[in-house]
């Protein structure tokens, strides 16, 4: 797997398949080992550290730990020999699902198989071998120079990967931000979160430098060379596409949030409606982004004129706009669910004995806002949003209804896809269930006491879905 740009995977899967069919036959071999004692094994087999369950002999698992530099008093756990067993057919699966991937040089896909391969929780040992995949002698699969894959990502002609401008500076630092961004999505989910929204400020200042760079050589350019054409071109695309990344951004922070269990119930209303306000941005930067890519290939294609289907197929919405619409709809439908029930039963949320609303918002939100990600987004227009919703007025509009039904008519675009296949089934039933739980609650919600509203994680890692019962 450490051979230089992938190619020792084909070999390496070969390894782990071998590998895996041995832990298969040491598994089998537990009830023989068994079997060899004549004297019965005390305690539960699968507590100890042998196949046999006997101690092993001329071995002391405490060796290490009584001989090892002063460290804090910790107590060390040593696996049993059945989980030792699980934890590396675990770890070769994870390997396994590296090596066969394609070595994309499309870094939305990229991004989405890094993002999809830390869903199943792989250790340390297997993060560290994708990163070094992933990042080699500061290129990617230590074959693509970094300004080629942003040229390819902006939407870009292939013409324009070898050009000069990669020597500006801040193109230069915008490459490494993108191998850092890798690194970092390659860390544990803690680590991770930390650094993605100390990340988010320097994605802010290259965007800045960017835009300086951009009007400052070609604000006053009155003449329009070949030459001159091609940078400006370079520059739009490149800073269209910088939002819609640093934006991307944000939204991993903030779901990554959910999955460490770091919002109370009491702060979902607030972390949706920001959620939200991203979600908004990131699907406006995306359809642009999307906009842009189909200009290019249209124009690479030299069409003189465009048929009517054309021109219909263009007005249309792009799938993974529409996508990004659903979570949307759901962060929404959420945030005004939530400030209703918080503003018309006092029980639901009461005043936290620690700090206030706002020292929360600042909390969860500060390293954001730092980075004015998204613009005019504060406290302030937190609460402006949210002190009016009622009942009565969340009755008015179903936002769930609508995710429901961009769920259904969007499954179509992706029947190849399956992973954002399996993600929009998700995205339905959560809608399904909090739009039946609305209409419970808008009808019964303030005349009823014994009405316990609370929230689970049953369908989707981050859109919760709403339990209504009768205490």
């Amino acid at each position: 797997m450490k051979r230089p740009q992938g190619r020792g995977l084909e070999s390496a899967r070969k390894n782990i398949a071998s590998c895996l069919t041995e832990l298969e036959s040491i598994l089998k071999s537990a009830d023989f080992l068994r079997s060899c004692f004549d004297e019965s094994c005390e305690g539960d087999i699968d507590d100890k550290t042998t196949a046999s369950g006997f101690e092993p002999i001329g071995f002391d698992a405490m060796l290490n730990s009584r001989l090892s530099a002063p460290t804090p008093p910790r107590a060390i756990k040593i696996l049993s020999w059945k989980k030792a067993v699980e934890y590396f057919v675990k770890l070769l699966h994870d390997l396994d699902v590296i090596c066969s991937y394609s070595l994309d040089p499309h870094l939305e896909s990229l991004l989405r198989f890094v993002v999809q391969f830390q869903k199943s929780q792989p250790d340390l040992v297997a993060r560290s071998h994708l990163q070094l995949l992933l990042v080699q002698d500061g290129k990617l699969y230590g074959r693509d120079p970094f300004f080629a894959v942003i040229n390819k990502a902006a939407a870009l002609p292939e013409a324009t990967k070898n050009h000069d401008i990669q020597k500006n500076e801040s193109f230069l630092q915008l490459g490494m931000l993108v191998m850092n961004l890798l690194k970092i999505l390659c860390t544990n989910a803690a680590w991770q979160r930390r650094k993605l929204g100390k990340f988010l400020q320097d994605w802010r200042v290259i965007y800045v430098q960017l835009e300086l760079a951009f009007r400052n050589e070609y604000g006053e350019v009155s003449s329009s060379s070949n030459d001159e054409n091609t940078c400006m071109k370079i520059f739009q695309h490149i800073l269209l596409w910088v939002e819609e990344q640093t934006f991307w951004i944000a939204f991993r922070f903030l779901i990554l949030g959910f999955e460490l269990e770091l919002y109370s119930t009491g702060e979902y209303c607030m972390v949706y409606w920001y959620l939200y306000a991203v979600l908004i941005k990131l699907a406006e930067k995306t359809h642009l982004m999307m906009a842009v890519s189909h200009d290019t290939a249209k124009r690479k294609g030299k069409k003189k004129k465009d048929s009517p289907k054309d021109l219909a197929r263009e007005s249309r919405i792009p799938p993974a706009v529409l996508f990004l619409q659903c979570y949307i709809c759901l962060a929404e439908g959420l945030t005004m669910m939530l400030a209703a029930l918080r503003n018309e039963i006092p029980v639901f949320h009461g005043p936290s004995p620690f700090n206030t609303e706002q020292e929360k918002f600042v909390q969860h939100f500060e390293l954001l806002q730092r980075a004015c990600i998204p613009d005019h987004v504060s406290y302030l227009s937190y609460k402006e949003s949210t002190t009016h919703a009622r009942f009565s007025t969340l009755a008015m509009y179903n936002y769930f209804k609508d995710a429901q039904r961009i769920a259904k008519e969007v499954k179509s675009s992706f029947s190849n896809d399956p992973e954002r296949l399996a993600e929009l089934r998700k995205l339905e039933q959560v809608a399904e269930h909090n739009s039946v739980a609305q209409n419970v609650i808008c009808r019964l919600g303030a005349l009823d006491p014994s009405l316990k509203v609370s929230f689970e994680f049953s369908h989707h890692p981050f859109f919760a879905t709403v339990v209504v019962k009768r205490s």
